[in-house]
């Protein structure tokens, strides 16, 4: 009796085991959700479609850009249309793809029949040239800005100097000139020195001494500003940066108590040098990280349009101690940076400064900037107008060889005679003609290459 008593007991124990044990496995198999305070590593890129209609604008205008140098290049800066197509596929076009793209936009480049060889050219209109000569003008002007940004750039470096050629792939963003090597580098010999490596045949650019007054970040000066103006305690911005998510960013309870932590952690800037700092611990591992958001933050703000490339950022990694996995890091950080993938077919990468643009435009614009965006200007005035423009321009010429040749007519069939002083008497009369009221009419500004046609204030 005890023999059977005891053998219920253990297949009772047994299967209450195993109930306990499969109950077990279907709560391991549910994944709950993290309550983790720590912002995760991987997350999806959310669009802002105010970032990517930007650069569907800037794709075409990188286009016209290289049919721009590439214009310039030739003879008398034109270019015979029986080798456009020849010539347009080491842009990357495809056959018979330059034709079509030049139609486009008729307020950037013009076809014209040659006078004597009565054939079709190619060439830049005067509102294209006279883009190019104001942006060459402001380049030029603003060479001392460019000097700083420079600077800047090379003191951020752990060794304190840069590779030359990494600078000239990116000379556009920093608002550099084509020769920045001779009207940058060696004219200020007191900033700049050039050297070569002794292994290889690469040049470098090493700054002389640096400057206290320019390893104040752009950040920094904000939070400066907004602690006069608002007052907020000094513990709270101390550290922080600006985050503004893009429009459907999901942002849970323990995502925003990780992002407040995060804003309160303490980092080293980027022009301080950590080679005497031990980075074996978390807390060491944290700034690091927190120093890298920086580094691009004050990179992006010494640009010129406050975005740049990520595989240009990709060439300073090794020199400025940035994550391997750039595109994640940035990902990572959603409200302060962005990353389009608009232009080249999604295989580049943009990255653009969140809280320096508001609705599609710098919230502070220097003069490069408001120069280049009149190409962008250009390329989305409507082909309609143009052809506006161009019957404006015939109107005029046929309304005044009309008037002419009634003024001859007239002249002919009243015999005027000649007075004593050798003038004509029927000159008051072709004053006060229609003549004079119609050439008066159709004006020409010679300054900005803009047709005006009596009171018609909305053609440009």
């Amino acid at each position: 009796m005890l023999s059977f008593i005891s053998q219920n007991l253990l297949k009772s124990k047994t299967k209450t085991l195993k109930h306990v044990q499969h109950t077990l496995y279907k709560m391991e198999s549910i994944r709950p959700m993290s309550k983790s305070t720590s912002i995760p590593k991987k997350q999806q890129r959310i669009r802002d479609h105010g970032y990517d209609n930007y650069m569907e604008v800037e794709k075409k205008t990188r286009k016209v850009l290289k049919f721009q140098s590439l214009i310039l290049s030739q003879v008398n800066q034109t270019l015979p249309i029986s080798r456009l197509d020849v010539l347009a596929r080491r842009l990357g076009f495809k056959q018979y793809e330059a034709g079509a793209f030049i139609l486009k936009f008729p307020h950037v480049f013009e076809v014209f029949e040659h006078p004597v060889q009565r054939i079709l050219y190619c060439r830049l209109t005067r509102k294209a040239l006279v883009q190019i000569q104001q942006e060459q003008e402001v380049l030029l002007a603003q060479v001392p800005d460019a000097v700083t940004r420079l600077r800047k750039l090379i003191m951020m470096c752990n060794t304190g100097r840069l590779r030359l050629e990494h600078v000239r792939i990116a000379r556009y963003e920093f608002g550099l000139p084509d020769d920045f090597e001779y009207s940058v580098i060696l004219k200020y010999p007191q900033y700049f020195r050039l050297i070569d490596a002794k292994d290889t045949r690469n040049k470098y650019i090493e700054i002389v001494d640096k400057d206290p007054n320019l390893t104040v970040c752009a950040i920094e000066k904000v939070r400066e500003k907004e602690y006069r103006e608002k007052g907020m305690a000094a513990e709270d911005s101390r550290f922080y940066f600006r985050i503004n998510f893009p429009p459907g960013f999901k942002i849970g309870k323990y995502y925003r108590i990780a992002v407040w932590k995060w804003q309160r952690t303490p980092y080293w800037s980027p022009y301080d040098c950590i080679e005497g700092y031990d980075m074996r611990s978390i807390e060491a591992q944290k700034r690091l990280e927190k120093r890298a958001v920086a580094t691009i933050h004050e990179l992006l703000s010494i640009t010129v349009e406050k975005k740049i490339t990520l595989e240009r950022i990709a060439h300073f990694r090794m020199a400025m101690n940035l994550p391997t996995k750039l595109k994640e890091f940035l990902l990572q950080h959603q409200g302060i940076f962005y990353v389009s993938t608009r232009g080249n077919q999604g295989k580049l990468h943009t990255v653009f400064l969140r809280e320096a643009y508001r609705r599609g435009e710098l919230v502070e614009p220097n003069d490069l900037y408001l120069t280049r965006r009149k190409l962008g200007e250009l390329v989305l005035l409507s082909p309609r107008k143009a052809k506006i423009d161009g019957e404006l321009v015939s109107y005029q010429r046929n309304r005044g060889e009309d008037g002419m040749e009634r003024y001859r007519r007239e002249c002919a069939e009243n015999d005027f005679e000649l007075s004593k002083d050798g003038e004509y008497e029927g000159m008051e009369y072709a004053s006060n003609s229609d003549l004079d009221c119609d050439l008066s009419s159709n004006t020409i500004d010679e300054d900005d290459g803009v047709y005006h046609m009596g009171n018609a204030e909305d053609v440009r």
